[in-house]
């Protein structure tokens, strides 16, 4: 017997998380259907793309500042045993640009703006007004969901872009103050290191990043149940589940890529 009910006690867990998998692909499908009609609500759109873009700016900058100097300190390190401490930027650079750069922009973007989403969207569902805006013919997908899809990962884009820039400067920075390295060598190992490929990779993963994590705090924001208590559920919800996801789509990402792109 007690068999039976742990059999059927996972039998319902399957079915729920399923039915959710599923009822979360209609909405990413709701959301980028939106984009070709109309009405669009670009004031909307230019409102979060300044909440969550320049809003980021600061905690972007001091992530990727002092990550690439923690790179460029310990790469230094290891490379000094070989006698290859020239090799330094080049480590630096494509590290930055292939994977911590995308990545760690994303987490950081997801803690602070997923969250918000959720919770903005959840307390604007237990309170009723995504009710009060159906009944006055908005549809709450267009003007909240969308709105902050398209910001999301135009602001990502470019919060990378500043991340892989501020982590080659941070890993200059030590270099030749700490590690004592030639600045104009250092410069030279990153430029002449990145390829086309490691462009296309570091740019590519943000696009899908910041859908992810717009979609899934809107995702359970618009689904909250419980009252308060439900928005604050929902809010931890989010950003655990867009974290795990960003991480489990950069392998993704990196793997087809190296299939697309395949080392010399």
């Amino acid at each position: 017997m007690p068999s039976v009910l742990f059999t059927e006690n996972i039998d319902k867990a399957v079915r729920r998380w399923l039915m959710t998998v599923q009822d979360y692909a209609i909405f990413c499908a709701a959301s980028l259907a939106n984009l070709f009609r109309t009405p669009r609500y670009w004031a909307d759109t230019l409102i979060q793309a300044d909440l969550i873009g320049v809003g980021s700016i600061p905690i972007v900058v001091l992530t990727g500042f002092f990550t690439g100097g923690v790179l460029a300190l310990q790469s230094a390190a290891s490379l000094a045993q070989f006698g290859a401490q020239t090799y330094t930027g080049r480590f630096v650079s494509l590290s930055m640009f292939r994977e911590l750069a995308p990545v760690l922009t994303g987490l950081m973007v997801s803690g602070r703006n997923a969250s918000g989403m959720a919770s903005e969207l959840g307390s604007m569902v237990v309170t009723e007004q995504m009710d009060a805006m159906r009944a006055l013919g908005t549809d709450p997908m267009k003007k909240l969901v969308t709105p902050r899809v398209i910001a999301t990962v135009m602001a990502l884009f470019l919060l990378t872009i500043i991340a892989d820039t501020l982590g080659t400067i941070g890993g200059s920075v030590v270099a030749v103050f700490i590690s004592h390295l030639n600045g104009a060598q250092y410069f030279s190992s990153a430029y002449q290191a990145l390829a086309y490929t490691d462009i296309v990779q570091g740019l590519t993963k943000p696009v899908v990043f910041g859908f992810i994590l717009a979609t899934v705090g809107c995702y359970k924001g618009m689904r909250t149940t419980g009252g308060t208590q439900g928005v604050g559920r929902a809010t931890t919800q989010a950003v655990v589940i867009a974290s795990v996801l960003i991480i489990f789509s950069d392998f993704l990402i990196s793997r087809v890529m190296l299939w697309i792109f395949p080392p010399l």
